[in-house]
């Protein structure tokens, strides 16, 4: 009986350890669910909600990016008509790097985390790479449905004000980008900031 007992005690006691670190992981989960992202560009201002519960990690880095003023400055460097709006590479802060945009990062990548949310107009989702752990700061927002890139890539948000102004952004003229791609805006749409607010501040 010793032997079963000891491993008794130790399953509580490892239980015990992990119990406070799943409810710190839901604290996170709700703390991020009533927060939104308020999205300030040079065409208007969309407002976000994050989906915590289908993509934790990829929230989580998104608000922190967010806070730390990341985001501010940077460009929707990428418009796809009836497609996608693209942003979040810190080269976009730099026009004499016009050439790199859409190659840069903060420094480090995330897991996907692939969910079962449909890639439907005004919903974020993560740019990556072929690698599909190779997302980190750059996202893109639905222009309209694209049911391709479920399952492939990580959504984890979506507009809930401000369709007038992802219209606005996307009717952009665009040239052809450096790759040959119908997709360089003729003119900057900034992202003057990403604030994460609380959603009852949001009116």
């Amino acid at each position: 009986m010793v032997g079963p007992m000891k491993n008794l005690l130790l399953f509580a006691f490892a239980a015990s350890l992990l119990s406070p670190l799943r409810a710190a992981d839901a604290d996170k989960a709700t703390a991020a669910a009533d927060n939104v992202a308020v999205i300030k560009t040079t065409d208007g201002t969309m407002v976000a909600e994050f989906w915590p519960d289908a993509a934790p990690g990829t929230v989580a880095n998104f608000i922190k990016l967010s806070k730390s003023g990341f985001y501010d400055g940077t460009a929707f460097h990428r418009i796809m008509t009836g497609f996608m709006i693209q942003g979040g590479d810190p080269l976009s802060k730099d026009t004499s790097k016009e050439d790199m945009w859409g190659t840069g990062g903060p420094g480090y990548s995330i897991k996907a985390e692939f969910n079962d949310h449909k890639h439907v107009r005004g919903v974020l989702s993560m740019a990556r790479s072929s690698d599909p752990d190779s997302a980190g700061s750059q996202f893109f927002i639905m222009l309209g449905d694209a049911p391709f890139l479920d399952h492939q890539y990580t959504a984890f948000g979506q507009l809930i004000k401000g369709d007038d102004v992802l219209k606005k952004i996307s009717e952009t003229p665009v040239t052809a980008s450096a790759s040959g791609e119908a997709s360089k805006p003729t003119k900057r749409v900034e992202i003057k900031s990403i604030k994460i607010v609380p959603r009852s501040s949001v009116k």
